[in-house]
């Protein structure tokens, strides 16, 4: 079925899937993806679930999957890092997200081209559903006061610090983030949502509510994605501030292409996400298809790498998952000691954030994003929270690593009235 105005359905079916107390929106916005199977999908309700922590969170997800073969959609928190690795969590945690949670929805429809698909539940009472929503702005005058958990002045000794490690030959290079938050926020999240995706509009952009807490994305990166027998991993590195002049952003563009820091911190991730898709690959099928490609989006350009390969026909999808897990752009190489010295440097719990989220289909194949330029929030105890980081290798400047934490966090306070 055609829709005559797609933007003013989406919305009206996003109002729609927020009545239900779980559900998952994806939003390509429209950019042009070889590697994508749809251009937007809601799953709302949910008929089946798994929540888990970390532990056997994987192997249960396995025969989640295994028993049921449907549609689900689900998180993967960051901190699944202490399954797949000896490695824990005990840094502040405010928003509780659980460590994995999937589910099999009550009713999920799919835009490909402009078509609607109905692929779980009844077309005409969905969409009946969906035309009489009205979608709300309940936006207004809502400004949390926003306070960072780290100061200025400790983010650049910590980044001090790290380059002292890489120094004595501990690791290459470490994604340091930093958390903001917001207590006693009452937002409207489908709202913040709408605006932000309004603002900030990404190829891997989504809402996800589990009951109380929810995750509002404006993700540009894609984890990992399967298409019959091939993976595809997109990591990032390399960002740069778009400007409004035309032969300006052109220079920045290019200037962005040639910085060899920035090609230094790309190409060390590409391998280690080569080395993680080897562990599912068949021998010698794993490839970069593009190195160092300059994609622009609304506030930013970005430097994004493509490595894929072919399955090997006896790897479990969920393994495919856990074999990649955490993704490599948001820790670092190498990624075992990268991680230990996150834990050890950073003030808050990842949680929700640098995991991922999206979709498994009946026949195996998935997409899943980052989740970073997120919003997390529970309506439960009101806290909000975002957090943003950036690669640090020796080469890096704490200064201008500081200035990039808060150009990925520009959308987000415009977002939030700041």
């Amino acid at each position: 079925m055609k829709v005559e105005d797609l933007h003013l359905f989406k919305q009206k079916a996003l109002q729609w899937a927020g009545s239900f107390d779980s559900c998952c929106c994806l939003d390509s916005n429209d950019y042009q993806d070889p590697y994508g199977a749809f251009d937007f999908l809601i799953a709302a309700g949910i008929d089946k679930s798994i929540t888990h922590t970390s532990g056997n969170a994987f192997g249960s997800l396995k025969s989640f999957y295994d028993e049921h073969r449907n549609w689900m959609f689900g998180l993967l928190g960051y901190d699944l890092k202490n399954e797949t690795e000896t490695l824990n969590s005990a840094n502040t945690d405010e928003l509780g997200f659980p460590d994995l949670f999937f589910f099999i929805p009550q009713y999920l429809f799919v835009i490909a081209h402009g078509e609607i698909k109905v692929l779980i539940g009844n077309e005409e009472d969905i969409l009946d559903q969906i035309n009489n929503s009205a979608p709300e702005d309940k936006t207004a005058g809502m400004r949390p006061e926003i306070m960072n958990r780290i100061a200025k002045d400790a983010y650049i000794k910590t980044v001090k610090q790290l380059q002292q490690h890489i120094l004595k030959g501990d690791l290459y290079e470490v994604n340091f983030c930093q958390e903001f938050f917001a207590r006693h926020a009452s937002i409207d999240p489908l709202g913040i949502y709408r605006e932000l995706n309004k603002i900030s509009p990404t190829p891997f952009s989504g809402f996800f509510k589990i009951k109380d807490r929810y995750i509002l994305s404006a993700s540009p990166e894609r984890f990992i994605c399967k298409r019959q027998n091939r993976l595809i991993s997109q990591p990032i590195k390399g960002t740069a501030k778009r400007s409004a002049d035309p032969v300006e952003d052109e220079s920045i563009k290019v200037s962005l292409q040639q910085d060899e820091k920035e090609r230094a911190e790309n190409v060390m991730i590409v391998d280690l996400v080569r080395n993680d898709l080897t562990k599912s690959a068949v021998k010698g099928s794993v490839k970069v298809e593009e190195l160092f490609g300059i994609y622009g989006f609304r506030q930013v350009y970005q430097m994004i790498s493509t490595v894929s390969a072919e399955l090997a026909p006896e790897v479990h999808i969920v393994d495919v998952l856990k074999n990649a897990f955490p993704m490599g752009s948001m820790t670092g190489a190498p990624k075992v000691k990268a991680m230990e010295l996150i834990e050890q440097y950073e003030s808050s719990k990842r949680g929700a954030y640098s995991g991922s989220f999206g979709y498994i289909t009946p026949d195996g194949d998935f997409d899943f994003n980052v989740v970073i330029r997120s919003i997390l929030y529970d309506a439960g105890s009101k806290y909000l929270s975002f957090q943003v980081g950036g690669a640090i290798t020796y080469a890096a400047d704490a200064e201008q690593e500081y200035k990039e934490c808060l150009l990925k966090a520009e959308a987000i306070m415009q977002t939030l009235g700041h």
